[in-house]
């Protein structure tokens, strides 16, 4: 922001001793106006078509100072509010404002409030990347919680936030590809990998007594990654294709996988509800497996729930019965009425609480100091937080204080790997039921 200053001339008609008198009183007078705000500028830099390398050498870390008097902590949501993931992005959005909302009432960190920033990818990458660079370089974010599709967190963060020092932690990037993004050690996410899911799922598969698969995916990291693990681990047949995000219809790529017992639907709600809609009219499938990206509530609206009903999906879930979880349940119900029924609400909370104890454990925003403090909050040493009032104001007094802690989060413990990955969790089985999405049961993992 810059403060804008009115310029005030004196009448030349006034005599000398008065001229001299209206000076001082102007001058006083002006020294309160307030500042006039410009409005939110665009981004200073054009995007690129494809995302640029990360330079790969460690950066060396500079001796981190404390914020300056009346700095806050900005974290931006960058998210999905229109395109085929639109149905995400406000509700897990109410994820990473409960958060915020806790630390805030905790006192903030660095005695500061937290500011939420929102950003929107469209799940376009050229859109996504305007708007990584608009929320670094003109809001000054100082973390990242998002984004949600795997290809565009891969390309935001090659082309923006490595380079920038900014930590950015996906709450649902889930393809086993983000391991080896080139990211300076800036990205982490707070879901499973699919190398997890994909196993759980071609197991479920084999649970149902299903003997063969038509398995249609989104070409994108995601679809491709969670096909390929499902497929490498699934005993039954397998016929498979890829598809386009954005076609009028997948009529094609339906019969080209068509004859199996059920269609595996790795895909996203917009798509779905085009060829879940083709295949039943058509009749080439009338069963269905599905995944996190289908866990969609649109889904039911739009194809009619007595036509899913009794067929389940995978999902990134919740251990049962924990700490952690029954804490987040009674905050998340208070704030919300209810709790969410579409996946990774929880994993975004986690990392926005995360982002709040790592600021406060280094006293610093400077983004090195943010990311080696992430790994620092997260690990097994140190008191344990878990998602309620009172357990999160003691853990940002103990951090601030110079202690240890360890924040065990609503859906994952986040101890993080040296790439940022989450390595032991629960991926859920879930069905849709009467016209809503129902919870079965959640199986532990571990790809340690």
């Amino acid at each position: 922001m810059h403060n804008g200053m009115g310029w005030v001339s004196g009448r030349k008609r006034l005599l000398l001793g008065l001229l001299i008198s209206m000076v001082a009183v102007l001058a006083f007078a002006c020294s309160d106006d307030d500042p006039t705000p410009t409005p939110t500028a665009e981004p200073t830099a054009e995007p690129t078509a494809e995302p640029t390398a990360a330079a790969t050498e460690e950066p060396t870390a500079a001796p981190t100072e404390a914020p300056a008097a009346g700095e806050q902590l900005k974290i931006a949501f960058l998210a999905d509010f229109s395109g085929p993931l639109a149905e995400f992005g406000p509700v897990i959005q109410t994820g990473v404002e409960l958060a915020i909302a806790q630390i805030n009432a905790a006192g903030g960190v660095n005695g500061q409030d937290v500011v939420m920033v929102v950003g929107d990818t469209g799940l376009d990458e050229t859109k996504a990347l305007e708007e990584a660079r608009r929320l670094v370089e003109v809001e000054g974010v100082h973390a990242i919680v998002g984004p949600l599709a795997s290809g565009i967190t891969a390309a935001v963060t090659t082309a923006v936030t490595a380079d920038a020092q900014i930590p950015t932690i996906s709450p649902s990037a889930t393809s086993p590809a983000i391991t080896a993004v080139d990211d300076n050690g800036f990205l982490f996410r707070s879901t499973i990998s699919d190398a997890a899911q994909g196993v759980i799922l071609a197991d479920l598969a084999a649970d149902e007594g299903i003997e063969s698969v038509g398995v249609l995916f989104e070409n994108s990291a995601y679809g491709q990654g969670l096909a390929d693990v499902f497929e490498t681990n699934y005993g039954g047949t397998v016929t498979s294709s890829s598809f386009e995000n954005g076609q009028a219809t997948y009529l094609a790529e339906l019969q080209s996988v068509s004859g199996g017992d059920y269609l595996v639907a790795i895909g996203y709600p917009t798509e779905a509800q085009v060829f879940v809609r083709e295949a039943l009219e058509n009749g080439i499938y009338d069963k269905f497996l599905f995944v996190d990206g289908t866990k969609s509530q649109d889904l039911i609206d739009s194809i009619g729930g007595e036509f899913l009903n009794g067929f389940k999906g995978t999902a990134p879930s919740a251990g049962p019965g924990s700490d952690a979880l029954g804490a987040w349940e009674a905050a998340y119900t208070a704030a919300n009425g209810e709790l969410p029924s579409l996946p990774f609400v929880r994993e975004a909370y986690d990392a926005t609480i995360a982002i709040g104890l790592a600021a406060a454990k280094s006293g610093s925003l400077d983004g090195l100091a943010l990311r080696d403090a992430l790994v620092e909050v997260a690990s097994p040493a140190g008191d344990v937080v878990i998602p309620s009032d009172d357990s999160i104001a003691a853990g940002l007094a103990t951090v601030a204080g110079g202690g240890d802690v360890n924040y065990e989060g609503a859906a994952t413990t986040l101890d993080w790997n040296g790439a940022g990955d989450v390595t032991t969790g629960f991926v859920g089985i879930w069905t849709f039921e009467d016209g809503e999405i129902v919870e079965i049961e959640s199986i532990a993992f571990d790809l340690g």
